[in-house]
């Protein structure tokens, strides 16, 4: 950074990174005016151009602040300064924008503000109650955005004509509603209606709050529209609401998502450690797990079933706020969607697709351009770890050494999908989209790659994907491949693409130990790889050990029913006659011909397929431990396990073994067999995990360890694999800001393309 040594002078900055619709410009003009200097500032397409003159200290001090104390929604990526000659200004002024290409990130969705909060409960303030009230700290941005740059004219916020008393707001530099392009007030701004199944309008604004709060009361459940979308909403108090919703919604135990008025009524039903409270409080507003209190008595016991811990968030919109007032209760505010689906964002929708479970809606007229689920954080090991990238941390941005490469389109898995984009030494990762499994799913998916092309007016070089055959990403860049020919396509490795995406969210350039551990993924030999410890750098990686290959009995039916895989491993470890005779419930589950039935399937390889799944360990422990009915959702056997784990602490453990390239679990299924308390059975086998991570990673006493996919977002079997990395002083590193799991594997596509696309030139 050049500094004039004489007393006046005049530089030019340039400013990127998310700088733009966070309230850059009407800081830069404050500033200004703190430290008497002239100029302008305005933004173009790579964020924000400042010329600033007047004294030399004056202006070190003015660039030492933007460096230190920026607006609290921005990120600075890079910050550049040169002298240049002086031109005399009079004042310091926010000139128009000058827009070529857009390569300015976006900034998520944020929550309510407290300035914000405490206008709309002063019942002197014109805002009074409003439900759509916003300044530049926060409020929608990604979610009514149509098209780059953040201008009200690009967004939903178009149709809505600012009244004289917002317009006065919006072009006052000093007024924090400055340039809010979602500003609004009762006399301008989007309105409310209550719609029931039959389209018929009920009752509008403060009426219709008033009903829909009449209809919680009353046990119904209900649809609120907010910011990426809808929530089926009911009181979390109320067992026979909750049930209803789950038996309507076909969701018999997968935990519901509860929001609550006050950070305090959290506390009376969770233990909520200081991080966690810090998550719930902050402006991203994300669904937290915390750890359920074992005598609390005000949710009803069908919220989370089986597990210890549950989804609690705080309001993030003003109409949350006002619905939370008036209630006086929690509520269970789950996303409105088909099993596994993308959340609806439209009226309509909603009342095609959900017609049995919610009948009526709190609907308004603003619309969501761009739908964006809760994201799903929790805070472990002194650890913030996000387990579904979405609203208030998504669109995720962050820059690269690669500063020039070719445009790169990463598609991600196809669970929990995400897509990412990489081009002029910028990653971005789009909100999670979902599982892949229906029309609906990928033209979600379609439509999300398309934005983000349209954001960035980006047509991509290379594209890449999984290795998997029958995963539609994979299926829609060989298509995509067809049609563009002049497009490279690169395939990368499920588990690599794992232990890159931590890498690629601290930058990591060595070699490191990465256990992939989760429940699929196709592996190069075609198994279906899950238990891999690999040598990964940014250009290849070794796999040096895995969990010992056994069979998936009927293939996908054995994902849904433990009780096969538990099995299968029997098979490999008992002749039938042993089997037959064992007396435990579990093979007694079994009627005699059906142990035949699945062993021959077995022997013959019929409708099965070979994994080294440690994911599907975690299915047959569960099934060993006595739960023998089929999973209901996804990751389900390692959260109950997890919970028995956390009731019941014990030192113990079981054993693997490590032979040759494998890690042989045959002694630990015997071991299991004799065990009769399933919290014991919990505790020993992730004891045993953690054990065989750590025997593994003293013998690369050199090495980084990286701990990815998705059986890491057990919170149990982290805590104690970081306890003995600490004790054994070794290095390692956990994805924070990037799921583990699925959602992840865009971001560790899109770095290896990177790296197979640069040389040392393109580094800055």
């Amino acid at each position: 950074m050049l500094l004039s040594a004489e007393s006046i002078c005049r530089k030019k900055m340039k400013v990127s990174g998310v700088v733009q619709g966070v309230g850059f410009r009407p800081f830069i003009y404050t500033l200004a005016k703190k430290y008497k200097l002239s100029g302008f500032v305005f933004n173009d397409g790579s964020g924000v151009v400042i010329e600033v003159e007047g004294e030399n200290e004056n202006i070190i001090n003015f660039i030492q602040n933007i460096e230190t104390s920026p607006p609290p929604l921005s990120r600075i990526d890079a910050c550049s300064s040169e002298a240049i000659e002086l031109k005399f200004d009079d004042e310091f002024v926010i000139v128009n924008s000058q827009y070529n290409t857009p390569l300015t990130m976006l900034s998520p969705d944020i929550a309510m503000c407290d300035e914000c909060k405490r206008e709309m409960f002063d019942s002197k303030n014109r805002r009074y109650m409003y439900p759509f009230i916003n300044c530049i700290n926060c409020g929608p941005r990604y979610t009514i955005v149509e098209h780059l740059p953040y201008d009200r004219k690009n967004t939903s916020m178009k149709s809505f004509e600012m009244c004289d008393e917002c317009r006065k707001e919006y072009e006052d530099p000093t007024n924090r509603r400055y340039h809010a392009q979602p500003i609004s007030c009762y006399a301008c701004g989007p309105k409310i209606e209550l719609v029931s199944l039959m389209d018929e309008c009920s009752a509008k604004d403060a009426e219709a709050i008033e009903k829909i709060c009449d209809c919680i009361r009353e046990g119904k459940t209900v649809a609120v529209k907010g910011l990426g979308g809808f929530h089926l909403i009911c009181d979390a108090t109320n067992e026979k609401a909750v049930m209803l919703l789950r038996i309507n919604k076909h969701r018999p135990t997968k935990p519901l998502a509860v929001m609550f008025e006050t950070i305090q009524d959290i506390q009376k039903v969770c233990t909520v450690s200081k991080r966690e409270k810090e998550l719930l409080l902050s402006k991203e507003r994300p669904i937290v797990l915390a750890k359920k209190k074992k005598n609390q008595n005000l949710l009803c016991k069908y919220i989370a079933p089986n597990i210890n811990t549950i989804g609690v968030f705080l309001p993030y919109t003003p109409l949350h706020e006002l619905i939370l007032k008036k209630l006086k209760s929690p509520i269970v505010a789950t996303s409105a969607n088909l099993s596994d689906e993308p959340i609806i964002k439209d009226q309509r929708e909603l009342f095609q697709k959900l017609p049995l479970v919610v009948g009526v809606s709190l609907n308004h007229n603003r619309d969501i351009v761009n739908g964006c689920d809760d994201s799903v954080m929790m805070h472990v090991a002194n650890q913030n770890m996000t387990l579904r990238l979405a609203r208030g941390f998504a669109p995720l941005s962050f820059t690269t050494k690669i500063k020039k490469s070719k445009n790169i389109l990463a598609l991600g898995a196809q669970q929990k999908s995400t897509v990412t984009l990489a081009f002029n030494g910028n990653i971005v990762m789009s909100p999670y989209i979902g599982d892949l499994n229906t029309v609906d799913s990928m033209e979600y998916f379609e439509r999300t790659i398309e934005t983000f092309q349209r954001f960035y007016n980006f047509k991509a070089d290379v594209v890449v994907c999984d290795k998997h055959p029958k995963y539609e990403t994979t299926k829609w860049a060989k298509k995509y491949i067809q049609k563009n020919p002049q497009c490279e396509l690169i395939q990368v490795q499920h588990h690599y693409a794992h232990a890159l995406s931590t890498m690629a969210e601290y930058n990591l350039d060595e070699e490191v130990l990465a256990f992939c551990f989760d429940g699929t993924g196709y592996g190069d030999d075609g198994v279906l790889w899950g238990g891999e410890v690999i040598l990964a750098t940014n250009y290849n990686y070794r796999r040096v050990y895995h969990l010992e290959e056994f069979l998936l009995i009927g293939g996908e039916k054995a994902i849904k029913e433990p009780r096969r895989v538990a099995l299968s491993l029997l098979f490999e470890i008992f002749s039938l006659e042993e089997i037959y005779s064992m007396q435990n419930d579990f093979v007694a589950s079994f009627e005699k011909q059906e142990i035949q039935t699945l062993y021959l399937m077995r022997k013959r390889a019929i409708n099965s397929v070979k994994t080294t799944s440690v994911g599907r360990l975690f299915d047959a422990l569960y099934a060993l431990s006595g739960f023998l009915e089929p999973l209901q959702y996804e990751g389900e056997s390692g959260m109950v396990l997890e919970s028995l784990s956390c009731e019941f602490q014990t030192k113990k453990k079981y054993k693997f073994e490590l032979k040759n390239d494998y890690i042989s679990c045959k002694n630990l299924i015997k071991s299991v067999l004799n065990e009769e308390k399933k919290e014991l059975i919990a505790g020993k086998f992730i004891n045993a995990l953690a054990d065989i991570i750590l025997q593994i990673s003293l013998q690369f006493p050199n090495k980084r360890v990286v701990l990815s996919g998705g059986v890491f977002q057990n919170a149990d079997l982290l805590k104690r694999v970081i306890a003995m990395f600490e004790k054994n002083s070794i290095a390692y590193t956990i994805a924070s800001k990037v799921p583990v799991n699925d959602s992840g594997i865009s971001l560790g596509q899109a770095f290896y393309a990177l790296h197979q696309n640069s040389s040392k030139d393109d580094y800055e």
